[in-house]
């Protein structure tokens, strides 16, 4: 099941850190995009009929040995072709054109860049440009043919172009916010020069994806899992969409959620979705399996298999369904492979389920980004509550209680997580703010209370600001709502001494502890 146009950009991947935001951003110019391997056949490349290709960037030399390619015959194909960085690189390499270590005239970060023939590519744009650069090599000379389009202090050839064959090459990178014209590159690129349409919208998408659930599930019986979360609450809204009373909807209280969340989704779901819900109360069958584990890969094993065999049991009973609907998204799909993309987490929705499952998967957000879904959702009508609700990890609060897992040690993660973000609320904070909640490391502090040493836990706040979750920054929360996020934690939650704010930006951290 695959709701997609037939007019796409295609990204082929090299192994940069930011390919996901290049299609993100083609996306935002209402065109389709996609990611594929480097290394993708090229008839499958063909197959899928690409308005255009981007290379994306990578980390490695395009003269070191086993540097990742492509069949020069690619550039034969007749499709509007954009390099980015390595990308660039490669294809001057491949073209005839030179390319150089950089030495001392290296470039990371802020650039000054001057246009010197714009063309197509850099329609509308002054001529003096702030960029964003990540590379060590450059190109030195183009290839035959090429003319050079933009240069900085440092890099003769930033841009360059042959329109006749509309091939074209950036050092910089147009998909950062960090070089805020960007965009307008992509979008020139997509627009004007492949000549796609601007029709990539999340009502075509809805009516699209219903059409393709309906023809994979035909009149069988579906299940979807409620987590509470966004992305399944939108999967489920869809496929109800779609196919009506067929669906069913099992919500498992796993003991892992945030405090009170069994109960708001079984309520919100009784006010916004016309489908039979199945409730299991799996709590201690959740606890007995992470009983001794500390090992955070080993909690996300556990939880994902107890998972599955609870959604086997209740279809079990259900009686004749035939698929399972997961809330998988685009980024989990990438990360999760095929080709060379690394498995990043095995709680993703991708991937780690049993060959026994009898259950054909359904995942109709699977080609979707975060906020595309959000999107979506709200075109689908769900409430505010549910579409802006922050991101969740499937294993729960297992993956944000470090060490051991305990019914007495969820419940202290559950109330100061819960006062948090209510204070967070309070201050008109959490639309603000991408993602927030607290954790509960291992260790105890010292502390005096009442006059008493204490030896008690601490809590650790995390809030991040971001646009994509591939990089995220620490929010600026103000220190008056800190305050009272502290004094609230450590009076009102038993066995807490302390609370502590995480400033660390992504990288070098991840957003998780775990």
């Amino acid at each position: 099941m695959q709701p997609v146009p037939e007019q796409q950009v295609l990204v082929l991947d090299f192994g940069a850190q930011y390919t996901q935001l290049i299609a993100r951003r083609i996306r935002e110019c209402r065109v389709y995009c996609e990611i594929l391997p480097h290394d993708t056949p090229l008839g499958e490349i063909v197959a899928r009929r690409p308005a255009g290709l981007v290379f994306s960037g990578g980390p490695p030399s395009v003269y070191e040995p086993n540097a990742p390619t492509l069949s020069p015959e690619v550039y034969d194909l007749g499709l509007p072709i954009l390099g980015i960085c390595y990308g660039m690189q490669l294809m001057a390499r491949q073209l005839g054109g030179e390319v150089v270590p950089g030495g001392q005239a290296r470039e990371y970060g802020r650039t000054s860049l001057t246009l010197r023939d714009g063309g197509e590519l850099f329609d509308g744009l002054e001529p003096e440009l702030t960029c964003w650069m990540s590379h060590g090599d450059r190109v030195d000379a183009p290839p035959p043919h090429f003319r050079t389009l933009a240069a900085t202090p440092s890099t003769p050839v930033a841009a360059m172009a042959y329109p006749e064959r509309r091939l074209y090459g950036v050092q910089f990178h147009p998909e950062v916010t960090h070089t805020p014209w960007g965009t307008e590159v992509l979008r020139n690129f997509v627009l004007r020069v492949c000549g796609c349409a601007p029709t990539w919208t999340m009502a075509n998408f809805l009516q699209q994806a219903i059409i393709a659930i309906r023809e994979q599930v035909g009149d069988a019986r579906v299940i979807c899992g409620l987590s509470g979360g966004v992305d399944s609450a939108v999967a489920a809204a869809l496929v109800h969409r779609a196919i009506g009373a067929q669906l069913t909807c099992i919500f498992v209280d796993h003991g892992l959620l945030r405090q009170d969340e069994a109960q708001a989704v079984e309520e919100t779901f009784g006010r916004h979705f016309q489908t039979p819900l199945v409730s299991v109360d799996a709590r201690e069958r959740f606890l007995a399996a992470l009983r001794g584990v500390t090992d955070p890969e080993q909690k996300r094993k556990r939880i994902g298999a107890e998972f599955i065999h609870v959604f086997e049991e209740e279809a079990g009973r259900i009686g004749d369904a035939g698929f399972l609907v997961q809330g998988t998204l685009y980024p989990d799909v990438i990360e999760s492979g095929p080709g060379k993309a690394a498995t990043i987490k095995t709680h993703h929705n991708v991937g780690g389920l049993p060959e026994t499952m009898s259950l054909a998967l359904v995942e109709p957000l699977r080609w979707l980004f975060k906020d595309e879904v959000r999107v979506l959702g709200e075109q689908l009508g769900l409430p505010e509550e549910i579409v802006w609700r922050h991101p969740f990890p499937g294993p729960g609060l297992a993956v944000r209680i470090l060490g051991e897992v305990t019914a007495e040690r969820v419940a202290t993660l559950q109330q100061a997580d819960a006062i948090a973000i209510e204070e967070l609320r309070r201050a008109g904070l959490y639309r603000q703010i991408a993602q927030a909640f607290a954790v509960l490391p291992q260790d105890r502090t010292v502390g005096v209370m009442g006059d008493q040493r204490t030896y008690s836990h601490f809590i650790v706040f995390r809030a991040v600001t971001t646009d994509d979750f591939m990089t995220a920054d620490w929010a600026r929360i103000p220190y008056e709502v800190l305050e009272r996020m502290s004094n609230r934690v450590v009076n009102e939650v038993p066995g807490v001494n302390r609370f502590v704010y995480d400033l660390t930006s992504k990288p070098p951290g991840t957003i998780e502890w775990e």
